[in-house]
């Protein structure tokens, strides 16, 4: 290998990079313009409404999951916090508690509380990192 082509190599890879950057900098921004919507903010706000609403109508019956899962955490109980759902928003601060597989075996939409200790029900997921 000459020492061109290496130099050759990492300059793709440092245009590659660029690129990269430069697409997900104008991917924030639109999505930034979007989600800064009038319209965008009232439809979040009136799902997040009809989540909670939905939270707080299964809470009697999944509130065990719950205590459950806030017993696995502290006492560090991993056998517990493996067979809870994957399911979760981490960043509006959810977590499903209910077992893993509910979605399909009970047919139950993900169940926790949100960041402010509200009952919340939700279908769907997201990554941690979104």
């Amino acid at each position: 290998m000459t020492g061109d082509s290496a130099e050759d190599q990492r300059v793709e890879a440092a245009v590659r990079r660029h690129v990269r950057n430069c697409a997900f900098t104008e991917a924030e921004k639109v999505i930034s313009f979007l989600l800064a919507d009038p319209q965008v903010q009232q439809a979040g706000a009136r799902i997040e409404a009809a989540e909670t609403q939905f939270g707080l109508e299964l809470r009697a019956r999944l509130q065990p999951f719950q205590d459950r899962y806030e017993r696995a955490v502290g006492d560090g109980d991993i056998d517990v916090l493996m067979r809870v759902c994957a399911g979760k928003h981490g960043r509006w601060g959810r977590i499903c508690v209910l077992a893993d597989g509910h979605e399909t075996s009970l047919e139950e939409p993900h169940w926790g509380h949100n960041s402010h200790g509200e009952p919340i029900a939700w279908v769907g997921s997201a990554p941690d990192d979104w």
